[in-house]
């Protein structure tokens, strides 16, 4: 339940620590925003709060074409209710219903249908049905808004696979139609800039640092305001570059990518990257209240991914017992010959290297102990064969994957919130610097957090 004294005062402030916590509809107009919106505040009284855009809109109000509710930082209103629904979240936010029914969702998550209905109506408000058109409506508003894709390709990126389907479903999800959205836009061109915004705070300079000590230069590239990589994603391909703006709490994102239709999961999978959807004000609260004044925490430190489990396995098994620099340069050595080659600007680039390229290679050029490259083709055959190569769990039935490998694995391809590595190094020496009394308990589900806050006082 939302706090009505707390929203209308976060509401009258405009903080934008608030923006997608919850959502703003105005009774005399018919329109619901966001926090941060530049309007006229109206009057108490003709206001109602929602604690998320779905329910805004299944109650009949539409979202603001100034503030563009669809640019809001996720709302966390599902997080902490049980993991069946935030994989659930994550797989609809995929397309998964797109292609597949409700029971086959349900099957996949190992419930009942009814039980999935029953867990979106009691913590979201609708159906997953419901749902899954909402974002799709949603973020083809974003496109309507912010690029020049024709409208054809904007119902395809947005998971429909007719115009007349997109445009009924459009109109019944957000009373508008998708010309009443539509601006002029001028340059044609192959690269889609899209907006994404954060809560602060945001630590970039903590951020993009992590990133250079480990960037690979054929993959990435990264300056004191940005960060790029090429990428693949089920079969899609393509790059992008986002560049920070601290002041508008958001980045500017170019991607360019060979199947529209992948569209969406590429830009939720950058948003994990950059971990753009979390709430750092609750998480710092919980943690400093766990760790209390012995251990002084840095300020907008979030989680950097990596692209995909897959990778950060092979990262991970190339970075035991070494160095951050000795690791980067085996990855780098590895990109560079089985990684496939991609153009960008005229720039040769590599993408990172497919399971059946490393499963095919000797791995000779790297100066490694044969076991180590003996773990990496085994790794990488298991994930050319597994049904579900990213059950982590079946990780530990091959040799010289162990605790620290599937954990470093899981906080930085699936960034798991709650992993303490107290196996690393580097924690234990930042643990034993702080003399901090650290009880992983107190400090959960923000242990991955915590890790980050320990690495951070090494440097």
């Amino acid at each position: 339940m939302l706090d009505t004294n707390v929203c209308s005062k976060a509401r009258l402030s405009r903080d934008p620590r608030f923006d997608g916590k919850f959502f703003i509809a105005v009774k005399t107009t018919g329109i619901y925003c966001r926090t941060i919106c530049p309007v006229r505040t109206p009057k108490e009284e003709n206001v109602t709060y929602f604690p998320n855009a779905v329910l805004a809109a299944d109650a009949g109000f539409r979202p603001c074409l100034r503030c563009r509710p669809d640019s809001a930082p996720g709302s966390p209103a599902w997080k902490g209710v049980g993991a069946t629904l935030e994989r659930a979240i994550k797989i609809i936010d995929e397309g998964y219903l797109q292609a597949h029914s409700l029971q086959q969702l349900a099957t996949r998550l190992g419930v009942t249908d009814r039980y999935l209905r029953k867990l979106f109506r009691q913590h979201i408000g609708v159906s997953p049905k419901r749902y899954a058109l909402y974002q799709q409506c949603l973020f083809a508003k974003k496109l309507l808004h912010q690029t020049p894709l024709p409208v054809s390709q904007i119902a395809l990126a947005s998971g429909f696979n007719s115009i007349r389907r997109f445009n009924d479903c459009f109109k019944n999800q957000l009373n508008l139609s998708p010309t009443q959205i539509r601006e002029e836009k001028s340059a044609k061109t192959s690269v889609i800039r899209l907006t994404l915004a954060y809560r602060p705070p945001l630590n970039w300079p903590h951020l993009v640092q992590f990133l250079k000590r480990r960037m690979i230069p054929t993959m990435e590239w990264c300056d004191d305001n940005g960060y790029g990589r090429t990428f693949e994603l089920n079969g899609t391909k393509g790059h992008f570059t986002l560049r920070h703006e601290p002041e508008a709490h958001q980045f500017q994102t170019d991607i360019e990518i060979d199947d529209i239709r992948a569209l969406k999961a590429v830009v939720n999978n950058i948003r994990r990257l950059f971990d753009l959807d979390s709430d750092l004000t609750v998480i710092e609260s919980d943690l400093s209240n766990a760790l209390g004044t012995h251990f002084p925490l840095t300020s907008g430190i979030r989680l950097p991914g990596i692209w995909s489990l897959y990778e950060a396995g092979i990262r991970a098994i190339l970075g035991q017992q070494i160095s951050v620099t000795a690791a980067k340069n085996l990855v780098a050595q590895l990109v560079e010959e089985l990684g496939e080659d991609v153009m960008k600007e005229s720039q040769q680039l590599k993408h990172f290297p497919t399971p059946t390229a490393v499963s095919q290679s000797d791995l000779a050029f790297l100066k490694i102990p044969q076991s180590r490259k003996n773990t990496l083709i085994q790794f990488s055959h298991y994930y050319c064969n597994a049904a579900s190569p990213d059950d982590t769990d079946e990780w530990n039935s091959i040799t010289g994957i162990g605790h620290w490998t599937i954990q470093y694995a899981r906080l930085r391809g699936l960034s798991d919130p709650n992993i303490l590595l107290v196996g690393d190094l580097g924690v234990k020496k930042a643990i034993k610097q702080s003399k901090a009394n650290i009880d992983p308990t107190l400090a959960s589900p923000w242990n991955s957090y915590l890790t980050f806050q320990l690495w951070s006082k090494l440097s």
